[in-house]
């Protein structure tokens, strides 16, 4: 089946958009979030099979993203991490604080 590029479809948590634009999103999603989401003809609401998603994304000559990765993927921060990126971010009143009361803490 011929589908036409400028066609409205909904995917399923990104909203309304053509086709083509839809299949070009659905390429650089990881791989698990690519077989997990939904594209669905705006027209009469069916949803498109994956199998046909596919064939016209290597007939339009989309090629899946694999150095794409998704933030759920990405390993947890280690501590050290975590708080220089809060420190970076603190303003210097808040660190001025932070430091006497550490200061206080260490010599009790």
């Amino acid at each position: 089946m011929t589908s036409d590029p400028e066609e409205s479809v909904r995917l399923q948590g990104y909203g309304e958009m053509t086709l083509r634009t839809a299949i070009a999103t659905l390429m650089a999603l990881a791989p698990r979030e690519r077989a997990d989401a939904a594209v669905f003809r705006v027209r009469d609401d069916s949803r498109l099979a994956a199998s046909e998603l596919a064939e016209l994304a290597s007939e339009w000559g989309m090629t899946p993203m694999a150095e794409v990765r998704s933030p759920k993927l990405v390993p947890e921060q280690h501590w050290p991490d975590i708080v220089r990126g809060m420190v970076r971010e603190a303003p210097l009143p808040s660190l001025m604080v932070a430091f006497l009361v550490g200061v206080l803490v260490a010599r009790r």
